[in-house]
């Protein structure tokens, strides 16, 4: 079970070729690739269409829940579900429930010795018992966030606070069947698409929840909230943002890979020489998710036992302000700041770890008689490629620090409430740039496979 792309980061190149004008001039002219955009374009619509359908429970309007949930904790999960759970639609739960059942079950896989050997052992048939595996566990999480859900939007509304158990069964049984009908809508995608379903699916969620962004920042400058210059900062920092984003996510560190000599036959086969691309970016935004999870965790908590009117949840809103980095307190800011930039770093080191076994690159060069100029094979390479990632894993978990701060520096910068401009920085933006990215890459690499192939 790999991750979604543009989620674990990797190796590979990463610059494109072409610009995006051209690969979609020449996509589009292609009938087979047109086939397949066409068909990505018609489960986006199949799954805007599901965000506005909500869950039919009685005495509950979405607009009453909408209205008293503005500026909270939910601004944040809407960001990434097309605005799905402030219309208590059927997509609620969106696909991290999916999302959060691959990573854990890919750590097993990693860290359970006998799993590991499984999987390398088992084939197809492993990894079919492996996406079986994440299937239930993804609907034991739906239920568990689920009924998390329920229990804060019941703080919000009265009429979620009193449903009875058999409406809460039913809203719960509708959100779990429309996070696995996303999950199916996503694996179409890579089906009978282009690019990773799940992935796409997370970035179309993203790109409608843009349009209720705006709209937003525009109302705040028609109401005075938001000044004109505010507006000209906050697209200068998009921009910025964008462009960092972009020139990191393709940078590489290329180590030379010299192939040894031998005769094949009658013939002299390899001496040539190629690279080793080690992405800056390795572990992608994982670091970031695994982060946002922790230090919204007691909040969370919280709010399920009661909030402010319990001691216990009241000293969890307390700690859950020295861990926000949105607080509007400067000192709980930089505080919470320092902690969720430590937080990102050991989740990068951590997840870099998880997804580069530099022993196994070290055994396969020597294995296929390649070497790296100056460097020893066998263990002198496998502490120099320990020491190339390391050193790599501390600039690409500055460059995620970097993003992951920009929303909660950025509202300070220009002067706008925090939640109009959530989508500047952090995952969101990483998400969206790391997607786009990638499938252009997938569509030039078909453009390229059947021009070789004609």
């Amino acid at each position: 079970m790999s991750l979604p792309s543009g989620f674990g980061g990797g190796g590979g190149d990463k610059a494109l070729s072409m610009s995006l004008r051209d690969t979609i001039r020449l996509a589009w002219a292609d009938p087979e690739l047109r086939q397949r955009l066409t068909f990505v374009m018609m489960m986006f619509a199949v799954f805007a269409f599901g965000v506005h359908v909500p869950v039919p429970i009685p005495g509950v309007r979405a607009a009453d829940v909408q209205k008293a949930m503005e500026g909270s904790l939910f601004d944040a999960i809407n960001a990434f579900g097309g605005g799905a759970l402030r219309r208590l639609s059927i997509f609620a739960l969106g696909l991290q429930p999916y999302i959060t059942a691959s990573i854990i079950i890919q750590i097993l896989y990693t860290a359970v010795p006998k799993w590991k050997q499984e999987m390398q052992d088992g084939g197809e048939y492993a990894r079919s018992q492996q996406n079986k595996k994440t299937r239930l566990l993804s609907i034991v999480i739906c239920l568990l966030q689920g009924v998390g859900f329920l229990k804060m939007l019941g703080a919000y509304s009265p009429q979620i606070a009193t449903m009875s158990l058999g409406l809460q069964f039913i809203t719960l049984l509708f959100w779990t069947a429309g996070a696995m009908f996303m999950l199916w809508l996503g694996e179409q995608i890579s089906e009978k698409g282009i690019g990773n379903g799940i992935s796409l699916m997370i970035f179309a969620g993203i790109i409608l929840s843009l349009p209720n962004q705006t709209e937003r920042l525009w109302k705040g400058y028609q109401d005075g909230i938001v000044h004109f210059y505010s507006v000209i900062i906050v697209v200068a920092l998009f921009v910025a943002a964008t462009w960092f984003i972009v020139y990191f996510t393709t940078a590489q560190r290329r180590i030379p890979v010299q192939h040894m000599r031998r005769m094949v036959g009658t013939k002299m086969m390899g001496g040539q020489t190629s690279y080793l691309p080690l992405s800056v970016n390795m572990a992608g935004v994982m670091p970031i998710i695994f982060a946002v999870s922790l230090i919204g965790m007691p909040y969370q908590f919280a709010t399920m036992v009661g909030g402010q009117k319990t001691p216990l949840g009241n000293f969890l809103i307390n700690v859950a302000g020295w861990l926000n980095p949105n607080s509007p307190s400067l000192v709980q800011a930089l505080v919470a700041s320092v902690f969720y930039t430590a937080l990102i770093f050991f989740f990068t080191y951590f997840w870099t770890a998880i997804q580069y076994n530099v022993e196994d690159i070290a055994n396969n060069l020597k294995r296929g008689g390649s070497f790296i100029p100056g460097v020893r094979p066998g263990k002198q390479t496998k502490d120099f490629l320990d020491g190339v990632i390391s050193r790599i894993t501390v600039v690409g978990a500055a460059f995620i620090s970097v993003v992951a701060l920009l929303q909660y520096v950025s509202w300070r910068v220009s002067g706008i409430p925090a939640n109009l401009v959530n989508t500047i920085g952090g995952t969101s933006l990483l998400i969206l740039v790391s997607v786009a990215l990638e499938t252009m890459r997938q569509i030039e690499a078909n453009l390229l496979m059947k021009q070789y192939g004609s």
